[in-house]
């Protein structure tokens, strides 16, 4: 009998869809801050993101289904043994997080973050020109589940996008154009808005520098959801500082929570949010991270293909 150890908040009609075809199975529901080593090391199955120093290459352990879609350092040599399947949520998160990073571009497009703070002190003022996402130029940069729904919401609102993505790929309806990540650097400086949902990897790591942020328009908003280390945040504060881009909005940071003394916190023309737009904020997500889960411990029982495998040596789905 298989030990599947979920560390998911899960509701009953979750665990029905679990267990409904993996009956020969033992479930075991925790909270994520009550798994222990222990619970982890006795499971076949993990569904949900458990610390990794619990793993320690666990002999047991067959598959691992993270509840996110980045898969950061669960790639790493000495977290699963060989033979270990990780699986990662991708397709669960598009709606959330692009809905949340579009409202956050909105935001800094009409200036609605200084007329709210003006509330607090009781302000009345005309902040002048605002820009529009019709007729905009928007690069997403990583064309996952996550970022083609950004694309797909910008390009229905009149905007020109712009992909830019890994790997050559027929172009999706949602893009006009279609770049590879060698690309970037020429493609930034025709961007009004950057969307960048890029994973944890060794190639993503402080991709965002100095000689990026210079090269985009001074007019230019800077959106990242993928992951904080992305970007070199130095750069970014002095992009911002010396007036290189207009704004930016950050649902991730490096580190996380960014401390309260942070320079960034102090600018204008930053709306920084604690990494909210995903997780479970939008009920849907966790049915969609459900329904995946279920589906690969039901294709691992029956010797069928899994679906979000991902690649250990690029951290992406195979």
């Amino acid at each position: 009998m298989k030990k599947i150890l979920v560390v998911l908040p899960v509701e009953k009609k979750h665990k029905e869809r679990l267990e409904r075809n993996s009956r020969e199975c033992e479930f075991e529901y925790v909270n994520i801050k009550d798994v222990t080593g222990d619970k982890v090391q006795s499971a076949d199955f993990i569904v949900g993101n458990v610390p990794c120093n619990y793993i320690r290459e666990s002999p047991k352990l067959k598959l691992l289904q993270l509840n996110s879609a980045g898969t950061d350092n669960y790639t790493e040599p000495g977290v699963l043994a060989p033979g270990t399947i990780l699986t990662n949520a991708t397709g669960a998160y598009g709606k959330s997080v692009a809905e949340h990073m579009f409202a956050v571009m909105m935001t800094l497009q009409k200036k609605l973050h200084l007329y709210r703070d003006d509330r607090l002190k009781g302000g009345w003022n005309d902040y002048g020109t605002v820009t529009s996402i019709a007729d905009a130029t928007v690069v997403v940069v990583g064309l996952g589940n996550i970022g083609t729904h950004f694309a797909g919401m910008a390009k229905a609102l009149g905007a020109h996008v712009i992909g830019v993505k890994r790997r050559p790929s027929v172009c999706p309806s949602q893009v006009d154009e279609l770049f590879l990540m060698e690309d970037l650097k020429k493609v930034l400086p025709m961007a009004d808005v950057v969307f960048s949902i890029l994973p944890d990897t060794k190639a993503t790591r402080q991709i965002y520098n100095k000689e990026l942020f210079e090269s985009m328009k001074r007019t230019g908003i800077f959106l990242n959801a993928g992951r904080g280390n992305a970007v070199d945040q130095e750069a970014l504060l002095w992009a911002l500082q010396n007036k290189r881009i207009m704004a930016a909005g950050l649902d991730v940071t490096n580190p996380e929570p960014l401390p309260a003394e942070h320079p960034l916190w102090q600018e204008e023309n930053v709306l920084i949010t604690p990494h909210v737009s995903g997780q479970y904020h939008l009920p849907e997500t966790l049915d969609k991270i459900i329904e995946i889960a279920a589906a690969n411990i039901e294709a691992y029982l029956s010797g069928k293909a899994l679906i979000n495998v991902v690649d250990m040596e690029s951290g992406y789905c195979r």
